[in-house]
């Protein structure tokens, strides 16, 4: 089992929306194919600074080959629509881990 996980940096003012938009939009679209599974969005609270929040996004998946075929469908242009919508507001980076226990 495998975790992919994205941590965001979001703008303060633009937070409270990006939530929202993880909720209403990217995490339904990113389990439709089944590959992503088991989402669960966390605040990070060790990185705190007084004009901008830190998120993770994480879902559950089998394997790196599965998380391939998902970026290749619906992965990027999810990647692209957030651009579109919030710009330079939103910066994140993507972590693949392995659950080990």
């Amino acid at each position: 089992m495998l975790i992919y996980n994205t941590t965001y940096h979001v703008g303060l003012d633009d937070a409270r929306n990006f939530v929202i938009w993880l909720n209403e939009c990217y995490i339904p679209e990113a389990e439709k194919g089944g590959e992503l599974t088991n989402p669960r969005i966390l605040r990070i609270l060790s990185h705190q600074e007084p004009d901008s929040e830190c998120f993770s996004l994480q879902f559950e998946v089998t394997d790196s080959s599965a998380l391939h075929r998902w970026h290749t469908r619906s992965g990027a242009s999810l990647n692209e629509e957030m651009m579109k919508i919030f710009k330079d507001k939103v910066i994140g980076f993507p972590t693949l881990m392995e659950v080990i226990k």
